[in-house]
């Protein structure tokens, strides 16, 4: 969900896209409302994939360390560094989520 708020950010700063609606936000959306609603113990596993999927396409982008940078304007700067806050706290989250989710003892009798 933070992340599609930082591409949001991105968006408004006046980062193109593809298309009209920039796709990660409707694709990090749909899997937050996935990871919230989905009864299963391995949908955190989805918020790491699209976390990483994103953090990648940060990592390729011919303009992602600019942006973070501020090269292209502090708003375009604040956005990707939201962008990429939220997509790493969806990786390292979603990753403890699923291992707790795994685990044959409760989280609170492991911490003992």
């Amino acid at each position: 969900m933070i992340g599609a708020v930082g591409i949001s950010l991105l968006w408004a700063g006046g980062v193109e896209f593809p298309v009209a609606v920039p796709p990660g936000i409707v694709i990090l959306l749909v899997g937050a409302v996935f990871v919230a609603l989905a009864p299963w113990r391995w949908a955190p596993i989805v918020g790491v994939v699209l976390g990483a999927f994103i953090t990648v396409g940060f990592l390729i982008s011919p303009t992602g360390v600019d942006n973070l940078t501020g090269d292209a304007g502090s708003t375009v700067m604040v956005g990707q560094a939201i962008q990429l806050l939220g997509v790493v706290a969806a990786m390292v989250f979603g990753a403890l989520a699923a291992r707790s989710g795994y685990s044959r003892r409760p989280l609170a009798a492991r911490s003992r």
